[in-house]
């Protein structure tokens, strides 16, 4: 069971390239991120005749996360659960073929001195106390998508010039450890402990070719998704293409 994450920013803008890379890569389960359209609008004729199912929230101009699989998706949960209801769209989550899924837009958090830090840190508690349900159930669990986390120095490729940014603060890393703690295994750094790999390339200064990028996309596995894991990696093709998504796939496979 292959399974990917893709921050595709704007589904309609990149639609060709998605469906393209849905033929030619053939992921049992896609988690798309970035979106940037009503849920109305998502294109899914074009998705049904690649061969994927959706379930899908989308907001207008922002976020927006959707869950693509060739087999049902089960028993959809819209919003991320906590006190306050969501006015973002930054959380699905469904059941594919037994295993537990969840596409995941964390808030980016700039500048860490506002309201947007806060939010952050407030979601990813959030994230945390739904993992402790999650793993609780002893399911083969995916939580996946774009953190917009560094979680250790190897996954920047200038700390110094990202020093000030959200994704490496010290209350970020920590939010991340937390949660990786309770017992999920990141499946890329896992299989490539030590290798720099990056899923996001900013379009400025010309950083894709110059492999100044992030990892910022991760797929965590609970421990009876973990038994199964045989590989994962990260598909830089996309990346490539004439006006990309800023993202590329990540994707992991399980037994």
């Amino acid at each position: 069971m292959k399974i990917a994450t893709w921050n595709v920013n704007s589904v309609k803008a990149r639609c060709t390239h998605l469906t393209n890379w849905l033929k030619t890569a053939s992921p049992d389960v896609v988690l798309l991120q970035e979106l940037k359209c009503i849920t109305e609008e998502f294109p899914r004729l074009e998705i049904e005749a690649a061969g994927y199912q959706s379930a899908v929230i989308g907001q207008k101009a922002y976020n927006g996360v959707a869950i693509l699989a060739k087999e049902k998706i089960e028993d959809p949960v819209f919003a991320l659960p906590g006190e306050q209801p969501d006015d973002q769209a930054r959380y699905v989550e469904g059941t594919v073929s037994g295993v537990r899924i969840a596409s995941i837009y964390l808030p980016n958090g700039n500048p860490i001195a506002s309201p947007k830090f806060t939010y952050k840190l407030d979601f990813m508690e959030r994230l945390y106390r739904r993992g402790k349900e999650l793993l609780a159930t002893e399911a083969p669990v995916v939580l996946g998508g774009d953190w917009n986390v560094c979680p250790t120095d190897e996954d920047v490729w200038d700390l110094k010039a990202m020093a000030k940014d959200a994704l490496v603060q010290p209350e970020t890393r920590a939010a991340f450890r937390k949660i990786l703690y309770q017992g999920w295994t990141d499946a890329i750094r896992t299989l490539h402990p030590h290798e720099r790999i990056y899923t996001y390339w900013d379009y400025f200064q010309n950083r894709f070719a110059r492999d100044h990028g992030l990892r910022i996309d991760h797929l965590l596995l609970s421990p009876r998704a973990a038994d199964r894991l045989i590989a994962a990696g990260v598909d830089r093709t996309p990346r490539a293409l004439e006006k990309p998504s800023d993202h590329t796939p990540a994707w992991c496979e399980l037994s």
